[in-house]
């Protein structure tokens, strides 16, 4: 009995990968433990992206550096450094009105090293933050400020949603009802778009500022909404704005763009009207697109392009919130 227990227990191990203690002489240094576990230790870059940031940030005696470009450079050589000890590397957007925030908030002196550390490792939870895979900043920079400027019209239009309280009439949310519409409307606008590789963008003036929003979808063979494929996200950051239109009842437009193998794109587009996406023409559709819109000017029109009517897009709930 007792060798039979004996070799199920060296068999168990052998299963796990290994036959026994580490011998002490196979143990690694501790110095080449600490290694070990610095590659594990994911970090932060808090990047400066465009002049006028840099330049509010050069009022601090502690900020080191004075030319924009130079600072740049330097960011680049840090994050392939980084790289190259197989560090896992985040690059997020250091915006110096929020920093000074920040530091107000929780009793900081902004003019020290420290400050900026403790900063930069807090915006991953409440910034925009993009992985670093050894792209070049030319390409990294402007995901990176894409990425935030979407986190903050989403932001915005949750908030415009979120004060609209309960509709007079019914008692119900507004927003909350708008951000359901909007996700229906959504959904037939996918269905009709049918199989291929979709572009949606949604443009609304709300109160203080035009909200813009991107989506991008891939529609199978189905033609079926639930069975399109798109970014949680992206979905999310589209349906807060178009919800935005809905419920505010704003002018704005929609634009669809589809590419499928072998044939030309094809171009859609549809106006909001009093919550609804009400299909344009062929030819207005034609005229958005070929006209310059800060000259009124005509531009020629975009080869291997098809400029096409939109479909309609109904919905079964017909009342307005107030």
């Amino acid at each position: 009995m007792a060798h039979d227990k004996a070799a199920r227990e060296q068999a168990g191990r052998r299963r796990k990968g290994r036959t026994g203690p580490r011998a002490a002489g196979d143990r690694p240094t501790p110095t080449a433990l600490r290694r070990t576990l610095r590659r594990e230790v994911a970090g932060t870059v808090g990047v400066l992206t465009d002049a006028y940031d840099f330049d509010a940030m050069r009022g601090y005696r502690t900020f080191p550096f004075d030319d924009h470009r130079e600072y740049l450079q330097q960011v680049d050589g840090l994050l392939r450094t980084l790289a190259g000890r197989q560090l896992h590397t985040t690059v997020a957007l250091f915006d110096p009105e929020d920093f000074a925030e920040y530091c107000s908030e929780h009793g900081l002196d902004p003019d020290t090293p420290t400050s900026r550390s403790r900063y930069t490792a807090a915006i991953t939870t409440r910034g925009s933050t993009v992985a670093y895979t050894g792209q070049p900043l030319d390409s990294l920079l402007p995901e990176l400020i894409d990425k935030a400027v979407r986190q903050a019209t989403w932001e915005y239009a949750t908030l415009l949603l979120a004060d609209l309280g309960e509709c007079a009439d019914c008692g119900q949310d507004v927003g909350r009802s708008a951000f359901d519409r909007a996700s229906r409307l959504l959904m037939r606008l996918l269905e009709g778009a049918g199989e291929g590789r979709h572009h949606l963008v949604c443009s609304v003036p709300a109160r203080d500022e035009q909200l813009l929003a991107v989506l991008h979808a891939e529609g199978n063979a189905t033609t079926a909404a639930r069975a399109a494929e798109l970014d949680a996200a992206e979905g999310a950051e589209f349906v807060t704005v178009l919800a935005t239109a809905v419920a505010l009842e704003s002018p704005g437009g929609l634009v669809l763009r589809t590419s499928t193998p072998d044939a030309p794109d094809r171009l859609r587009g549809w106006r909001l009207h009093e919550g609804r996406l009400l299909p344009l023409t062929a030819g207005e559709v034609f005229s958005a697109y070929c006209t310059d819109a800060a000259t009124g000017e005509p531009l020629s029109p975009e080869p291997g392009v098809e400029y096409c009517a939109g479909f309609p897009v109904p919905t079964d709930d017909p009342e307005t919130h107030h």
